[in-house]
C-alpha cells in the first residue's frame, strides 16, 4: 500500500492512504507545532476530508489502539499451537497506581505467571520490557499467559 506525502509548506506534512474497496482516503496532517490532526475523507469525494485534531495524548492512545490488535493477533496465531497459552493486551489507565511505576512494581510474573511481552506507546512497540520499565498512561501491555493468569493479571493492573 502507497502512502502519500505531501509537503505543507509553513504547516507541515499530509501523509495518507486510500481505503481498500472504497473511495475513500485516510490520513493525519503532522503539523510543525506538533499538533496532529486525523484526516478523513469524506464518501465519493476523496478530495473533500474531515479533519479532526488530535492532542499528543489522543494520538498517542489512537496508535496504541491501531497497534496493539496486530501484535497481539500476531501473538495468538503463533502461540496456537501451544494449547492454553493466549495473549491479551490491557491499558495502564490515567489515575492507575501502576502509571509512572517500573513493571517490577506489578510482581506481574511471580503472582500471576504471566509475561508482559511488549508494551505500545505512542503506537510503538517496546518488545520484552525488564522489570525497570516504568509505566505510562496511555500504555498498553502485550500479556501472555493461561486464562487464569491473564484473568489474576488484569485484577492486579485494576485492584493492585
Amino acid at each position: 500500500m502507497n502512502i502519500e506525502v505531501t509537503k505543507l509548506p509553513g504547516i507541515g506534512v499530509r501523509k495518507e492512504f486510500p481505503l481498500s474497496g472504497t473511495r475513500r482516503r485516510i490520513g493525519i496532517i503532522d503539523r510543525k507545532d506538533g499538533t496532529i490532526d486525523l484526516i478523513v475523507s469524506k464518501p465519493g469525494n476523496p478530495d473533500a476530508t474531515d479533519q479532526i485534531p488530535l492532542s499528543a495524548a489522543e494520538a498517542a492512545i489512537l496508535a496504541n489502539l491501531l497497534g496493539a490488535p496486530q501484535l497481539v493477533a500476531q501473538l495468538q496465531e503463533e502461540q496456537s499451537e501451544f494449547g492454553e497459552l493466549t495473549t491479551r493486551q490491557f491499558p495502564i489507565q490515567p489515575g492507575s497506581r501502576y502509571a509512572g511505576r517500573a513493571l517490577g512494581d506489578t510482581q506481574m510474573r511471580t503472582r500471576t505467571k504471566v509475561s508482559i511481552v511488549a508494551v505500545m506507546r505512542a503506537g510503538h512497540a517496546m518488545p520484552s520490557p525488564g522489570p525497570e520499565f516504568v509505566f505510562s498512561a496511555g500504555d498498553v501491555l502485550v500479556v501472555v499467559g493461561t486464562a487464569e493468569g491473564l484473568s489474576a493479571a488484569a485484577r492486579i493492573l485494576t485492584d493492585g
